[in-house]
């Protein structure tokens, strides 16, 4: 039994992480096409760049990078049997979670607010430098945003079944493959903001 668990496992871990391959793939297509345009339009890439709130998109580095230590530390912390601990830091990564999505909304919000976003009347009086890098900038935070989102939603249902003690020291892959999707997640974030936020 314990050798056709251990097997599952392995099954489990290596399908999680074939399937973070084609994520990888998917966001590295685009960040190549970010890569030619901003090659082709250096200095409106740059001018786009700087009317982006660079404060903003800080915070949000932090708040990720803090959830992926509240993440480690909650699968740590069932490995070692502590339940309660676990609970705390999952509950930890799920809020820092929701306070990303609160602040891109905010952020996004801003935008709209001004007449920036996709085929509005405003942003197609830019150049097509500029029309580019903003095309780019909703689609590849918005797609991220979308793996947020979905993140929390399943940190949710592993919240519900460490409190269930369906996931417990002997018995955590389900906690350890969100956690991989959720490092996945924090990790596209730390490209997307010197891509986006720091041009220079």
């Amino acid at each position: 039994m314990s050798d056709e668990r251990h097997r599952d496992y392995a099954g489990a871990k290596i399908g999680m992480w074939l399937f973070l391959f084609t994520e990888i793939l998917l966001f590295g297509g685009m960040f190549l096409l970010y890569s030619v345009y901003r090659l082709k339009h250096p200095q409106d890439f740059h001018n786009a760049a700087g009317e982006l709130n660079t404060i903003i998109g800080a915070l949000n580095t932090l708040i990720l990078i803090t959830s992926s230590l509240t993440m480690a530390l909650s699968i740590s912390a069932t490995q070692k049997g502590h339940k309660k601990l676990s609970t705390l830091f999952l509950v930890l990564t799920i809020l820092l979670g929701t306070a990303f999505l609160v602040d891109k909304y905010f952020e996004w919000g801003a935008k709209f607010h001004h007449g920036i976003y996709p085929n509005s009347p405003e942003l197609l009086t830019y150049t097509k430098g500029k029309v580019l890098f903003y095309g780019l900038y909703f689609v590849m935070t918005g797609f991220h945003g979308l793996h947020v989102l979905i993140g929390v939603l399943i940190l949710s249902v592993m919240l519900v079944l460490v409190m269930k003690t369906k996931i417990h020291k002997t018995d955590f892959i389900k906690l350890e493959n969100s956690g991989l999707y959720w490092h996945m997640v924090d990790i596209i974030w730390i490209f997307l903001f010197p891509l986006f936020y720091l041009i220079t």
